[in-house]
């Protein structure tokens, strides 16, 4: 495989897809993501993915703030996450889940991530900022000995490591039937990123896409067993939850680190008008 010339229109940025369903506004979470790194990241660009449809949706108030805007319709919920290699305007980019927010800057991250031309989260922390130690979700990963990697914050450069790794990736959506049936225990008749880019990381090498002395390359996640926790509640009802200033709290403990908060209802109008004091005035 070859790289073409580059297509990219800066140097680094974040991205997050945001294709809205019937129960979930997935572009005002991705409005606010993108207020939330402008008020809280130096490297601020920012670039959303939608489809046609959460195209439509789309105002003055979402170009003010959304520097780069992509169309880009697919056939399944997540096989079009792998082409972010080829839709993405940054050289470097940072690839988050639109429902991820950051309480305090990750500049210092990227000279860690530039260690790697892809780095893929490995595992990830509970409320109390520990690193998990739950499977609840992981069974498929621990049954078929994959890598256990997160795609809810990862990084690449435009190279011929990503271009192989995304490349690959796609190749594992579109073959999923079949690539299915040679997994213990794998249930998931529609693949999940996280699943496709371990196996990915596991044919291309781990070495290659994760940094594993780098522990702090992961996040807060906020599903009930990480958590421990009753799964038929949300967070926000088993813990008292704090929106302080762009603070999170959880139990009145701080989230120092990026905070996937999972639940979408988590947004609220308060938290809106927070970060709308850094939408820029002047587009």
């Amino acid at each position: 495989m070859r790289l073409k010339m580059s297509h990219h229109k800066a140097n680094q940025g974040f991205l997050t897809f945001a294709k809205n369903s019937e129960t979930v506004d997935y572009l005002q979470l991705a409005y606010i993501q993108a207020l939330n790194i402008k008020s809280t990241q130096r490297y601020n660009l920012y670039a959303v993915v939608v489809d046609n449809k959460t195209n439509e949706l789309i105002t003055d108030k979402h170009r003010a703030v959304f520097d780069y805007i992509i169309v880009a319709d697919s056939v399944g919920p997540f096989d079009a996450e792998c082409q972010v290699f080829w839709l993405t305007p940054f050289k470097e980019t940072i690839k988050l889940e639109s429902d991820l927010l950051f309480t305090r800057s990750i500049d210092h991250w990227w000279t860690t991530f530039r260690l790697r031309d892809i780095v893929l989260s490995l595992g990830c922390r509970d409320y109390k900022q520990n690193l998990s130690d739950s499977r609840r979700y992981r069974k498929v990963f621990d049954d078929n000995e994959l890598p256990d990697v997160y795609n809810g914050l990862m990084y690449f450069r435009y190279s011929h490591t990503a271009l192989n790794f995304f490349t690959q990736a796609k190749q594992i959506f579109e073959q999923w039937a079949n690539i299915q049936n040679t997994l213990i225990n794998c249930r998931d008749d529609l693949a999940s990123t996280d699943l496709v880019y371990a196996i990915t990381a596991l044919i291309i090498g781990k070495e290659k896409c994760t940094i594993p002395t780098a522990d702090f390359i992961n996040f807060v996640h906020m599903k009930p067993a990480i958590n421990n926790f009753n799964e038929s509640l949300k967070f926000t009802e088993a813990y008292v939850t704090e929106f302080d200033e762009g603070m999170i709290r959880v139990n009145n403990i701080n989230q120092y680190h990026p905070f996937h908060y999972y639940i979408k209802d988590f947004i609220t109008t308060d938290m809106e008008n927070y970060y709308d004091r850094f939408r820029p005035r002047n587009n």
